[in-house]
């Protein structure tokens, strides 16, 4: 209790310090006016629970993550006993998830602000039977209301990057308080369940099942809908080289690419697509300043065609994916750490390049590498060279892609076994909750 009580207190003030910023973001960003007051423990009208249907509530921080849990949602929509309340944190993910999943939750809502009274009045309206965090989602309130309610809480898909597990590790004696309520955590790599231990973590809460990421369908463009696509972005006929979620500086080393390329002869237009869609300002500063053709598909259709097409959007990286001969996987080049998920263009069969810090997805960049899917260039100039070599050699890109789809078929799995232990703690919960539904221990099937 002393635990929680101190992140309450310090909770307040640095939530003080840290809005400002938030509030830039939100304002930048757009969107999230909306059902602001969700935020602060409001909810969206939910329906009464009915007898014998267990509510899940599954929290699903972004984008990335909303689009990963497709397939997760629609195999327990299959489920009369089950219904899902969906929460988010970003505009962005929210309007994904309004589009893409609502036949198949009961609400879908903003994530409270983890602080007592917030996560409190949450709680007391959506009354759940399991919660459901997604990846590196830990929130100390939220887990301890679960507790206080004898809820299971489920972290699915759930990794650990270089920086959080530094920080956790710095605080240690304050970590397991915490967070010991999560009854089960489903590691994607050993290493995330290695780290997970070092924080004090039981091993017979950890089930390493690998990535859900990994069991995405992306729906093909027939040629038609790829030609149109082309012709709206403004692209010239040829070959694509796509930047997938860069980030600053990232777009730059792309250009000069572009343009060793084209001083081979080589037919070749570049697709952008930032991490950050607010940043499209600063692109098209930086790409006014190069010399070349560009269009912002905010902009609407492209009026002719360009040397460069900047999808400055949300939510459209699996179809733009797939107009790329070669892909370059974002916030991987020096100084930028961590990486953007190379999964999608696997999926799709591309011939991958990435930088030297992809650390958020480590054992996926040296799986792909060794496969022969993927290749890592240290920095701007081995990037330039990497991609005028793959770009004039169609051989080597077919034997790249055929690896990365071989790769990504022996992979998959990851929601089937995560479904089974949603449900192992689905039916524990229906035979050990308490009636008042207060006062119990962490629940294990």
């Amino acid at each position: 209790m002393i635990a929680i009580w101190l992140y309450r207190i310090l909770f307040l003030p640095a939530l003080l310090v840290v809005a400002p910023y938030y509030l830039w973001r939100m304002r930048k960003r757009g969107g999230y006016r909306a059902n602001f007051g969700q935020r602060f423990g409001g909810t969206p009208p939910l329906p009464p629970k009915r007898s014998g249907v267990r509510r899940l509530w599954l929290q699903a921080v972004s984008v990335g993550e909303m689009l990963a849990i497709g397939p997760l949602l629609e195999a327990l929509k299959k489920d009369d006993t089950v219904e899902v309340y969906l929460t988010t944190t970003t505009s962005t993910a929210h309007e994904i998830a309004l589009d893409q999943y609502g036949s198949l939750v009961v609400a879908l809502g903003y994530f409270p602000l983890d602080w007592w009274w917030f996560s409190l009045c949450a709680w007391r309206r959506i009354r759940p039977d399991l919660a459901i965090l997604m990846e590196g989602e830990r929130w100390p309130e939220h887990i301890h209301q679960a507790s206080r309610q004898a809820v299971p809480v489920l972290s699915i898909n759930s990794r650990l990057s270089d920086r959080s597990f530094r920080r956790m590790s710095r605080v240690r004696w304050l970590v397991l308080p915490l967070l010991g309520g999560i009854a089960c955590s489903l590691p994607v790599t050993a290493q995330d369940e290695e780290r997970l231990r070092e924080l004090g973590f039981p091993a017979d809460r950890l089930r390493t099942l690998g990535n859900i990421k990994l069991d995405l369908t992306i729906p093909p463009l027939d040629e038609p809908q790829r030609h149109e696509l082309r012709r709206t972005l403004g692209l010239r006929d040829g070959l694509v080289l796509l930047g997938s979620s860069t980030w600053d500086g990232e777009e730059l080393a792309l250009v000069q690419a572009l343009k060793a390329a084209r001083s081979r002869g080589l037919a070749v237009s570049l697709l952008l697509v930032p991490r950050h869609a607010e940043r499209r300002d600063a692109v098209a500063t930086a790409l006014s300043k190069t010399g070349l053709r560009f269009h912002l598909r905010s902009h609407g259709v492209a009026p002719h065609e360009v040397d460069v097409a900047v999808a400055d959007t949300t939510g459209e990286l699996r179809t733009l994916t797939q107009l790329g001969d070669l892909v370059f996987c974002g916030k991987s080049l020096p100084p930028h750490d961590g990486g953007q998920s190379p999964v999608e263009a696997a999926a799709l069969g591309r011939p991958l390049l990435f930088g030297p810090h992809l650390s958020n997805f480590r054992e996926i960049a040296r799986a792909l590498r060794e496969s022969g899917g993927a290749r890592e260039v240290l920095n701007e100039s081995e990037l330039v060279a990497a991609c005028v070599e793959l770009l004039a050699d169609e051989a080597q890109r077919a034997r790249m892609s055929a690896a990365a789809l071989a790769w990504h078929a022996h992979n998959r799995g990851a929601v089937e076994r995560t479904l089974a232990v949603i449900h192992e703690f689905l039916a524990a919960s229906r035979t050990q909750r308490p009636a008042n539904g207060r006062g119990a221990n962490v629940l294990r099937p």
